[in-house]
C-alpha cells in the first residue's frame, strides 16, 4: 500500500486503486473528538489499501455533510450541495489516472452526495464507488460503536471519563425529529446510543469486520445504481 500524499508521482502505478477516506468535521458527544468519522475511514481506507494489490490510499476528505449536529459549537457543514460538488471534481481528476476510486464513507450525513456523485461519475465513464464504514446492529452515533472504533484507531483522542449515554431509542424512531430539528432536540449530550461496554478490543474486531468485508467488496466490484459498492 502506497501513500498517494508522501508518494512522488514516478511512484504512482499505472492504473491503481485510489482508496479515498471521507468523514466528517461534527459533534460526538462529551467524549469523542470532532474528527472521529474522518479518523475511522482513514483507518479503514488504509487497513483496505493495504490488502488490495496496486492500491493507494488518499489523505482523507475531512470535511462533510453534517447540517444535522450543527447545533453544537464546532461542527463544520459543507452541506450536501457543495460536497457532491467536491466529490464529482475529485472523482474527474483522478479518474485521469486511476483505473478506479473507491470512497470510504465514514459519516452517514454524506450519503446524499455520494448518491448523486457517483452516479453521475459513472454515468461519465469514470469507475468510482463508495462503501460505508457502518456496523450492522451499531449504534448510530457516539455510542459504543464508534468509542470502540476510536480506543483502538486514536484512543489518546477519547475521553472515557466524560462519557454519557445519549438518545437510545431506534434510529428509525428518531428519524423524524432529527430532520427536522437535528440531533440537539433529541439527544442534549449529542449522542445517539450508549458508549458504555465499549473496548478497544471491540474496536479491534470492528475494524477488522469492516476492512474485510470492504476488501472482499473491492475484490468483486459489484456496484449499485446508487454508486455503492456492494458486500
Amino acid at each position: 500500500m502506497t501513500s498517494l500524499a508522501g508518494a512522488v508521482w514516478p511512484e504512482i502505478p499505472d492504473a491503481p486503486l485510489l482508496v479515498v477516506p471521507l468523514g466528517s468535521v461534527e459533534q460526538h458527544g462529551h467524549h469523542l473528538p470532532l474528527g472521529t468519522d474522518t479518523s475511522v475511514a482513514r483507518a479503514v481506507a488504509a487497513a483496505a489499501a493495504g490488502a488490495l494489490d496496486g492500491a493507494l490510499v488518499a489523505p482523507a476528505l475531512a470535511y462533510g455533510a453534517s447540517g444535522e449536529h450543527e447545533g453544537f459549537p464546532g461542527t463544520i457543514s459543507l452541506g450536501t450541495e457543495a460536497l457532491t460538488g467536491l466529490l464529482v471534481e475529485y472523482g474527474r481528476s483522478a479518474g485521469r489516472w486511476a483505473t478506479r476510486v473507491l470512497v470510504v464513507n465514514g459519516h452517514g450525513g454524506n450519503l446524499d452526495a455520494l448518491r448523486a456523485a457517483v452516479p453521475l461519475l459513472r454515468s461519465e465513464g469514470r469507475d468510482v464507488a463508495w462503501f460505508p464504514c457502518g456496523v450492522p446492529g451499531g449504534d448510530a452515533h457516539a455510542g459504543r460503536t464508534e468509542t470502540s472504533l476510536m480506543l483502538h484507531v486514536e484512543p489518546h483522542g477519547v475521553r472515557e471519563e466524560r462519557a454519557v449515554a445519549g438518545a437510545t431509542a431506534p434510529i428509525r424512531d428518531l428519524l423524524p425529529r432529527l430532520r427536522a430539528e437535528g440531533v440537539r432536540a433529541v439527544s442534549p449530550t449529542g449522542v445517539l446510543g450508549d458508549p458504555a461496554g465499549a473496548s478497544r478490543a471491540e474496536g479491534a474486531a470492528l475494524l477488522a469486520e469492516i476492512t474485510g468485508r470492504l476488501v472482499a467488496a473491492a475484490e468483486g466490484w459489484n456496484v449499485d445504481g446508487a454508486g455503492r459498492l456492494l458486500d
